[in-house]
C-alpha cells in the first residue's frame, strides 16, 4: 500500500500544498501582512504540515512515518489556532477564516486517517 506512492501522490500532501499557497497569498496582503510575527507563524505552520507529510512518507519505518504524520496533524491544529488569532485581531475576514478552517480541518482528518492506516498495516 505504502511505498508504491510518492508523497506528491498523497491527496493530503496535495491539499496541504494548496493550503500553503493560499496562506502565502493571504498573509502577503493587508491587513494581515502588517503583522509580520503572526504571518511568519502562520506560514511556518502551513509549511510544516506538508513538509512533515513528505518527510514521514520517505522514512524507512512505519513507526517513523506515523510519528511525522502526528507532527503534521499537530501543525494543522497550530495553524487553525493562528487563524483564530488573525480573526480576533480583525486581520482576517470571517468568510476567509471559515474557508481556511475547513481546509485545515479536512487535511488534519486526512492525515489522521493515513496515520491510522499506517499503524494498522504495521501489525
Amino acid at each position: 500500500m505504502r511505498k508504491s506512492t510518492e508523497f506528491e501522490d498523497l491527496v493530503a500532501w496535495q491539499k496541504a500544498r494548496k493550503l500553503s499557497k493560499r496562506v502565502y497569498q493571504i498573509t502577503g496582503q493587508p491587513p494581515l501582512s502588517r503583522d509580520w510575527s503572526l504571518c511568519n507563524q502562520i506560514r511556518r505552520a502551513a509549511v510544516s504540515v506538508m513538509a512533515n507529510i513528505a518527510e514521514g512518507w520517505d522514512r524507512s519505518s512505519r513507526a517513523d512515518t506515523a510519528h511525522f504524520l502526528s507532527i503534521a496533524k499537530a501543525s494543522c491544529a497550530e495553524l487553525r489556532s493562528h487563524f483564530y488569532v488573525a480573526l480576533d485581531a480583525e486581520s482576517l475576514p470571517r468568510e476567509v477564516f471559515d474557508d481556511l478552517q475547513r481546509s485545515a480541518s479536512e487535511i488534519g482528518r486526512m492525515i489522521a486517517g493515513l496515520r491510522k492506516a499506517i499503524l494498522r498495516n504495521s501489525s
